[in-house]
């Protein structure tokens, strides 16, 4: 009898053993078959008190790739260095922007071609997540909940699943020169005054202006009055308010605004032509993104911010996105590259990301920092923020733009009445959506 138990406990140990040294078993897996191994680490380390990112543990052999934008280089760079130093996971930067990832995962993903861990604005999410290209946040979706605000999570999650880890806001707001202009207008009843003072068309001199072809831009025309893109706080495609009573009246708004602010075509005003009159002082008033904070400063201008002016006695209802990390349901590493995600969204990497980048952090703790809510620019964004309307992430979202541009150009170009205009491009989003 006693010799039959050691022999039974000699067979448990052995498969004791066996079972310890078989890992995460993630280092060769990929695509689908990833997600269960990542679920049961993640469960497994949940189960048993886990909250701190070191007790994901790379895959042995793991290396990054990270997709990103080509101004924000210097800040992956730095922040990989850091990570590879903690984890000993080297990490390679792609420059591909933060717009056109999804698209490229699409294909790239399934080939096994693509970055393990990409970036890109909240409104491309449902895109990503019908087509089965991005993990959840499953194991540090505590943390990131707990860490930022509450419209950036919900904006990085989809169908209530949180997947991405939040990195930073925008929404517009106005640029103004100092030296052209004091003290901002907060009205657009103002703007319009001033520039009957101000404009001096012929010698491309301008008040106020913004780029009247990018529905990104116009939206607001349509929203402050009561327009909306999809109902439901975005999620009901069958639920069209762009053109409804408060969007036609929100149309003819900026139809005889801009007659009398801006009279140019769509055409004449691209991002390019607005930053360059801007930055030789051409232009008192300009409407852009925090991503445009770092070139602007270079510019040597005697630069403010404010909010946008309230249109119709109501403040002005911007489009808002939020850029988070997302990890490719298709890397080979998926612990890795988890790690990396949450890594490069702290606190700390947001304060990094916002002193190289002047992004706008989504972290609580690091947008009340001193570095940031003492900077006028980010404070002038976090008060827009509030009167912003997250793009919608259903995949829907990507058949509005070119309708509703082609819409306003008709509003705007050749004068067409708003409510046919826009009818003509909400029957086209809809034909486009069946």
């Amino acid at each position: 009898m006693k010799k039959w138990v050691v022999t039974l406990l000699s067979v448990m140990m052995v498969f004791t053993i066996t079972a310890c040294s078989s890992g995460g078993g993630n280092n060769s897996t990929n695509g689908a078959g990833a997600t269960t191994d990542a679920a049961e680490s993640t469960d497994t380390a949940t189960d048993s008190g886990a909250a701190e990112s070191d007790q994901l543990v790379p895959e042995e052999g793991a290396s990054l790739i990270v997709w990103e934008s080509k101004e924000s280089r210097p800040f992956i760079e730095a922040i990989a260095k850091e990570f590879t130093e903690k984890y000993k996971v080297p990490v390679k930067f792609e420059e591909v922007a933060a717009p056109d990832q999804v698209n490229k995962l699409v294909n790239d993903g399934p080939a096994g071609i693509a970055a393990d861990i990409v970036v890109f604005p909240h409104d491309n999410l449902g895109k990503a997540v019908t087509a089965g290209l991005v993990f959840p946040n499953d194991f540090h979706e505590a943390q990131t909940r707990e860490a930022n605000s509450e419209l950036a999570v919900n904006a990085a999650s989809f169908d209530g699943v949180l997947y991405g880890y939040p990195r930073s806001v925008e929404t517009l707001i106005m640029f103004y020169n100092k030296d052209l202009l004091p003290e901002a207008p907060k009205t657009m009843e103002e703007v319009v005054e001033l520039s009957k003072k101000m404009n001096d068309i012929p010698n491309k001199k301008y008040t106020y202006m913004w780029e009247i072809g990018n529905f990104y831009y116009d939206y607001m025309y349509l929203a402050t009055t009561g327009g909306y893109v999809f109902g439901n706080n975005g999620s009901d495609k069958a639920d069209i308010g762009l053109n409804n009573e408060g969007a036609v009246k929100g149309a003819a708004f900026l139809q005889q605004f801009a007659k009398q602010v801006l009279p140019l075509t769509t055409s004449d005003v691209t991002g390019d032509v607005k930053k360059g009159l801007f930055s030789s002082g051409q232009l008192a008033m300009n409407i852009d993104g925090p991503w445009a904070i770092p070139d602007l400063k270079k510019a040597g201008i005697n630069l403010g911010a404010a909010v946008i002016p309230s249109i119709d006695g109501q403040p002005s209802k911007t489009f808002s996105g939020v850029k988070a990390w997302y990890v490719n349901s298709y890397t080979k590493y998926p612990n890795a590259a988890k790690l990396f995600a949450e890594y490069a969204s702290t606190k700390d990497a947001q304060l990094k990301a916002f002193e190289l980048n002047g992004v706008v952090p989504s972290n609580k703790e690091a947008a009340a920092d001193p570095t940031v809510a003492n900077d006028p620019f980010t404070v002038a964004v976090l008060e827009q923020f509030k009167n912003s309307y997250p793009m919608p992430a259903i995949p829907e979202m990507g058949s509005v733009w070119s309708p509703m541009a082609a819409g306003l150009a008709d509003v705007l170009n050749k004068g067409k009445d708003p409510k046919a205009a826009l009818d003509n491009a909400v029957q086209q989003i809809k034909d486009a959506n069946k």
